[in-house]
């Protein structure tokens, strides 16, 4: 009896304690959504409360945290400003791409000082997007478009077409040509353009793009990976060829898969019950499981680099200044071809791969409306193309939205204040850098899989029946994932739509060929007409 009368005293003080908190939240919302502020972001026109926001938030930034180091890993593989001259012993070309101690010094200051440019330009960009546009949107430097950068133009360690100097010069023109096209409101108009079906699809098809980013070993839980015969297989293999990803053994005995599948559970559970903060709490179970070490799970193994990495965990606050990628711009080159050809690229890159991020992330939002627009829209554009100016300037690539939006969305996001809290966490990675560059790939890759799972529901508004709407909507789906780049699949997808649709075009050429000729005809005949009833009248034609 006493410990049943004990069981029901607990829970009845649990019970109250929740009712106790709900009441405050409440409370808390309500007061809020009243004041300055939430007259501000709009939150009860927009059906949102100030915790929801802040939920939103966190979940958008635990999905974009990986960016923080990738983004710098990346971009330090061009070795940056760093020369031969930095070179320790005999400098000549062959010591930048050996492991040469005074060169690596210099990459290592190099990657400090991206990682800071990274979260700056994504705090900025955040900011401006929630301050300015009242729209759930974070933004930072964009993957992809940064290896094109690290990769192709300045090339490994430098041995590309450009200077990394240069390619900041193209990144920032580049900017700059996309501010004065959104300033002009041309930005919009060709984004609607892009037939709904497109749209719709894009969203799916992006979906489906970060849900195979998260099933990857390098930004997720490693379940899929290459294979010299079939190009994709199942791996999750306890270990793989360090150089090609390939399993060499062990499939599906990946001790960090496992436990990124219970993170999944986690997510999906949680969002079966309608349990607020659900993405939130995948990722963080995850991250601390990950942070213990002499554990198979560890993100942090006693190995050089794991001891690298847990040496620089254990600063937890380390505030970097920005020494050399700041300014470091340089236009002596533009005389070259390579430098217009590279601008070429990344603009129509950025115009169909960030419009259609945009777009979709709109679509999943509910903010379109009937005439394909969204409030904030002029805007949102304005912000996205001033970001990457900053970003420049700061020295990393193109900065744009960022589609794990979609997870903060999906949490109940729906104004700028979400981007605002994006914003202000990434200012917190700034003296925080240790702990948030540390979440482990495995522990991201459970929520980008699930926000795959929620923004394939746009695809239902397809009409799939009509082959000219479903075609070049699966194909745009299609392409996205197995060619790893949003813009490829929109281009297939918009170029498909007018092959189909040529037909049609044609029809409605000769249509109005034909209204114009039985007009001239018209005209002729009235002239005729009136010489006839009057031969001495003069006729003007």
């Amino acid at each position: 009896m006493g410990g049943e009368f004990s069981l029901r005293l607990g829970g009845g003080c649990l019970k109250r304690l929740g009712e106790s908190w709900k009441r405050r939240e409440k409370n808390l919302n309500d007061a809020i959504s009243k004041s300055k502020v939430g007259r501000y972001f709009k939150l009860e026109a927009r059906k949102s409360c100030f915790t929801g926001e802040v939920r939103a938030g966190v979940a958008t930034f635990f999905t974009m945290a990986y960016i923080i180091t990738v983004n710098a890993t990346i971009l330090s593989d061009s070795g940056g400003n760093c020369s031969i001259s930095d070179c320790t012993g005999k400098q000549n070309p062959e010591c930048k791409f050996q492991s040469n101690e005074g060169y690596q010094k210099c990459l290592s200051n190099i990657t400090s000082d991206l990682i800071a440019a990274t979260a700056l330009s994504a705090m900025v960009g955040s900011f401006a997007m929630g301050l300015l546009a009242n729209l759930p949107l974070g933004l930072a430097p964009a993957m992809g478009i940064n290896a094109y950068f690290a990769y192709n133009l300045v090339g490994f360690h430098g041995s590309g077409p450009l200077s990394y100097q240069t390619a900041l010069a193209v990144i920032l023109l580049e900017g700059c040509i996309f501010l004065a096209i959104a300033a002009l409101g041309l930005r919009s108009k060709l984004a609607r353009l892009i037939p709904r079906s497109i749209r719709l699809a894009s969203a799916a098809g992006i979906g489906l793009f970060i849900a195979f980013t998260g099933l990857q070993a390098h930004q997720g839980v490693g379940l899929v990976g290459p294979s010299s015969s079939t190009l994709v297989t199942l791996t999750a293999c306890a270990k793989t060829n360090p150089v090609t990803g390939e399993c060499v053994g062990g499939t599906m005995q990946s001790p960090t898969f496992w436990l990124g599948a219970v993170g999944f559970l986690i997510i999906s559970y949680g969002l079966m019950k309608e349990i607020k903060g659900s993405m939130s709490y995948g990722i963080l179970f995850v991250t601390f499981i990950s942070w213990i070490r002499g554990t198979s799970v560890t993100y942090f193994p006693y190995t050089p680099l794991g001891d690298s990495n847990y040496k620089y965990f254990k600063k937890i606050i380390n505030f970097h200044k920005i020494k050399s990628t700041a300014g470091a711009l340089s236009f002596s080159e533009f005389n070259r071809s390579e430098v217009w050809v590279a601008l070429v690229t990344l603009l129509y890159v950025d115009l169909l791969s960030v419009t259609g991020t945009l777009y979709s992330l709109a679509e999943l939002g509910g903010f379109i409306d009937e005439n394909g627009s969204f409030e904030g829209e002029y805007v949102a554009y304005m912000v996205d193309a001033s970001s990457t100016i900053v970003g420049s300037a700061l020295g990393t690539s193109t900065v744009a939205t960022y589609v794990e939006s979609s997870a903060g969305i999906r949490e109940g996001g729906r104004t700028g204040l979400t981007a605002v809290i994006v914003g202000i966490f990434f200012f917190l990675s700034l003296f925080f850098a240790p702990l948030f560059s540390s979440v482990p790939p495995w522990a991201v890759g459970p929520s980008l899989v699930m926000v795959g799972v929620l923004m394939m529901g746009v695809a239902k508004d397809i009409k799939w029946a009509n082959v000219k709407e479903g075609v070049p909507a699966f194909v745009t789906m299609l392409l996205m994932p197995v060619t790893y780049s949003i813009s490829y699949g929109i281009i297939a997808g918009i170029g498909l739509h007018m092959a189909l649709n040529l037909h049609d075009y044609m029809m409605s050429l000769i249509r109005w060929f034909m209204k114009m000729k039985r007009m001239v005809d018209g005209d002729q005949n009235q002239v005729s007409a009136a010489a006839v009833a009057d031969p001495t009248a003069e006729v003007h034609v």
